[in-house]
């Protein structure tokens, strides 16, 4: 209709967001705000994707979702959904028993919360997991395999790799387990959408993991914690505890120990894991954990934001002589 004044590839050449004009095959692709030239290739989750005509063409291969449950209740969904919920009890983390009451199921993973400081925070420190009907392991100081039944439905193995206790069971369950207080539970595909538990429902959507035990959906991270705990004996969590608040003095510490997620040391890492949420935990854990525990929750905390980051091929060396 009428000329706009602006720049414009010739035909067949296309902007490469530089500035420049480059033929299709030429053009870069982009991923977490960095530019990739063309044959580049860079890994998500488990699949190898790889730059072609400007597009990221990938690997189909199976990837198992991962729950992070660490420090002082904080949580980290299959789905990918960051909250906070300290209750002092057993709660479901995990199981595919949902819905139905007559429905089967393969797995339950239960996490035993218990006090980590006076403050009144909570850590994970036993982790119950129920495997058919035939078998229940207690991880907490020790390991500990009880066969309440004699059954063949689901074999499993136990290894230890570098600091981590690793379960494997031949149902697609894999539990890794560091032997403090941080629990990874990884679930193949085949449980998408059909898990529940404080870890979510697993089905690539985060807006919808606050479903309760009832099936209702939730908002507020309290009232969905509470309807998974596995004793109505327990009290329920009325409100969220602020450790920095009760402990003030230990405040400044924290913040400037916790300051490594943010520094230099992360720099790689930061465009491409937010390190905003992962610095309030350990913030709030670094506070919370006084009753001995200073660097054990410090460098869990850290530690946390650390696999993340190899996670997304960020690989951070953080721990020295003076830190963890």
């Amino acid at each position: 209709a009428e000329c706009v004044s602006g720049c414009v590839c010739p035909k067949g050449l296309f902007d490469d967001g530089k500035g420049g004009c480059v033929r299709e095959k030429d053009c870069p692709c982009s991923h977490n705000n960095q530019q990739y030239s063309p044959g580049e290739k860079i890994t998500v989750d488990c699949n190898t994707c790889t730059c072609q005509n400007g597009d990221w063409s990938c690997t189909k291969d199976v990837c198992y979702g991962t729950c992070i449950i660490y420090g002082s209740g904080h949580y980290i969904t299959f789905d990918g959904k960051f909250y906070d919920f300290d209750g002092s009890c057993e709660y479901v983390a995990t199981q595919d028993f949902c819905g139905d009451k007559n429905s089967s199921g393969s797995f339950s993973i239960i996490t035993e919360n218990v006090p980590c400081g006076t403050t009144g925070v909570t850590c994970s420190k036993a982790i119950k997991i129920f495997l058919g009907v035939s078998s229940d392991m207690q991880c907490n100081k020790d390991y500990k395999e009880i066969q309440r039944d004699h059954g063949d439905d689901v074999k499993y193995w136990n290894r230890t790799v570098g600091l981590y206790l690793v379960i494997e069971a031949s149902n697609g369950v894999m539990l890794i387990w560091d032997k403090k207080t941080t629990v990874f539970i990884k679930l193949t595909p085949d449980y998408k959408g059909k898990v529940c538990g404080l870890c979510g429902n697993f089905d690539d959507k985060s807006n919808n993991d606050f479903t309760t035990r009832n099936g209702l959906q939730e908002t507020n991270a309290l009232k969905f914690g509470n309807s998974w705990k596995q004793s109505f004996v327990c009290p329920d969590v009325t409100e969220e505890i602020k450790p920095c608040d009760v402990k003030p003095h230990r405040k400044s510490w924290a913040e400037k120990e916790c300051n490594i997620i943010r520094s230099p040391v992360f720099k790689i890492c930061h465009s491409k894991v937010d390190p905003t949420p992962f610095y309030e935990a350990c913030v709030h854990d670094a506070c919370s954990c006084d009753s001995g525990g200073d660097c054990e929750c410090f460098c869990s905390a850290v530690a946390a934001y650390a696999q993340e980051c190899t996670k997304a091929q960020a690989c951070v060396f953080w721990r020295t002589p003076d830190i963890c």
